[in-house]
């Protein structure tokens, strides 16, 4: 009898809690992804671009950023940026920290590659841009580039994929999203075990469409490039 009221008791809390958490992942999680994901992208683009610019002290600037954040946890950078900015009198809140927590180390890890996706591209197709008459921008921006996208669009996706889970380290910046919320619901209801679980298979959930998603986007980039 008292397995059955504790079930009972479980499936209850549980079934009262998916919506409250699947709100919380649409309404920040998902949201904080994307503009992160676009905001690191953009930098990341312009960092593998003076990776591999002529001009020294461009290429030492861009090597250290990606050194600095490559090298050090995202937790703590989200912890100097929430935590210990305000001793310096800078206090961010905790949704902006997060925003640029995560872009500068997302920036970091993708400007890789991308950098990685332009060296792929054979130098033939520089020189064949060239002997057309194509500045090194225009052999950049028409040539190389749509390749590279080709070349990135998995290890990209991949990437985003894996920060909606990343995002859970919002939480510990107090940003109410989906993990925080389920700590919350964890702390009211004395079940953090089925909580996280739920959690988890929402997250789950999340990471299931969007790499179907991305197995779209990449059969639909080949075949355009095929045409």
């Amino acid at each position: 009898m008292f397995a059955d009221e504790r079930s009972e008791r479980i499936i209850g809390i549980l079934s009262d809690s998916f919506f409250p958490l699947l709100k919380a992942g649409l309404a920040f999680t998902i949201p904080l992804t994307i503009i992160v994901f676009i905001l690191g992208l953009i930098l990341a683009f312009f960092t593998a671009l003076a990776r591999l610019s002529s001009f020294k002290p461009l290429v030492a600037l861009a090597k250290f950023y990606v050194w600095i954040f490559r090298g050090t946890p995202l937790l703590v950078q989200l912890f100097i940026l929430f935590y210990g900015l305000p001793s310096l009198g800078v206090t961010l809140d905790p949704f902006t920290a997060a925003v640029i927590g995560f872009t500068l180390n997302k920036g970091a890890y993708s400007s890789e590659i991308i950098r990685a996706a332009i060296l792929s591209i054979q130098k033939g197709q520089w020189e064949a841009a060239y002997s057309l008459g194509m500045t090194k921008a225009q052999a950049m921006r028409r040539v190389i580039l749509p390749q590279a996208v080709r070349v990135s669009i998995p290890p990209l996706g991949n990437s985003f994929i894996s920060l909606v889970k990343d995002t859970s380290l919002a939480a510990t910046i107090t940003v109410t999203e989906m993990f925080q919320k389920g700590q919350q619901i964890a702390a009211v209801t004395y079940e953090p075990l089925w909580i996280y679980i739920e959690v988890a298979v929402i997250y789950l959930l999340f990471s299931t469409i969007l790499s179907f998603a991305q197995a779209k986007l990449e059969h639909r980039y080949d075949r355009t490039v095929a045409k």
